[in-house]
């Protein structure tokens, strides 16, 4: 079974290439933005023509929440119509795309798990762009999986748990957001659930999936975990959102139900404490 991995030195796409080798019955190939640039209709549909993929997970993505804001022209070009491209090459070449989403598609006033079913209402570049990168994607290949993910880290790449370790270990004191809700990923765990569900190759591979740790935290709780986990002596204030301005609205609370994706595809999700143990084991 040929995988084709974009944007393959992300986090996502880094937890999926070191764990190639447990999935021998899969052959990968990884590429990034020097490989392939999704933005380019001509050149993806051109890569698709060099090889048969069975599947495409598409770990490309611009992820620059804030300079997005002022950038959005590249955002879009990333994050709505590379989707699109990829998923009109794998509807010409029968190939099922896996599209990583983000909560960020969520920005209402709710303080209840979110379901794929409910209302979505992005208020920042990037989620306005993974939102129609979703639909592009959806209405271009029928068999396209969208998968929702939040609080993504790992330990490739730059994330809040390598930021908090750094700073830790350089302050005295953080002040960190308290009324922002939500649950980490680890990226290997996403990798590794977009592998298994592949592996069961399911018949009707189409919609919308949350997947995240289990569990639900602030970023002040996150980052209280950490310094716990790793001894690290620095005191944590919490502040409020309005404390902290950015350029990009974050939603306040974007917990997310996984119920549909553990019961469609029978899979077991890691605690997000335990999950950031395994992380920082690594780092």
């Amino acid at each position: 079974m040929n995988i084709l991995v974009t944007g393959s030195n992300g986090q996502v796409g880094s937890e999926l290439q070191q764990l190639a080798y447990i999935y021998p019955k899969f052959s990968f190939i990884f590429v990034d933005k020097e490989d392939l640039d999704i933005g380019n209709k001509e050149a993806v549909l051109a890569f698709f023509e060099t090889l048969p993929f069975d599947y495409c997970i598409n770990c490309a993505a611009y992820t620059a929440v804030d300079k997005a804001e002022s950038d959005k022209e590249t955002a879009h070009l990333v994050n709505a119509l590379g989707p699109q491209n990829l998923a009109l090459a794998c509807q010409k070449h029968q190939t099922k795309l896996v599209q990583i989403s983000t909560d960020y598609v969520y920005h209402n006033h709710q303080n209840t798990p979110f379901k794929e079913s409910d209302t979505t209402n992005p208020e920042s570049v990037y989620g306005k762009t993974k939102l129609e990168g979703e639909q592009l994607a959806l209405s271009s290949n029928p068999e396209t999986l969208i998968i929702r993910t939040s609080w993504v880290y790992s330990s490739f790449g730059n994330n809040f748990v390598k930021t908090m370790l750094r700073l830790g270990k350089e302050r005295a004191q953080l002040g960190i957001i308290f009324d922002q809700i939500g649950s980490p990923t680890y990226a290997k765990d996403l990798a590794k659930a977009i592998l298994d569900i592949i592996q069961q190759k399911p018949s009707n591979f189409n919609g919308v999936y949350h997947y995240s740790n289990e569990g639900v935290c602030s970023w002040f709780d996150f980052a209280k975990a950490i310094f716990e986990l790793e001894g690290i002596d620095c005191k944590t204030n919490p502040i409020e959102t309005k404390d902290y301005p950015t350029p990009a609205k974050r939603p306040h609370f974007s917990l997310l139900n996984k119920h549909k994706i553990k019961a469609t595809f029978a899979l077991e999700i890691p605690y997000w404490r335990d999950s950031l143990k395994a992380c920082l084991a690594l780092l």
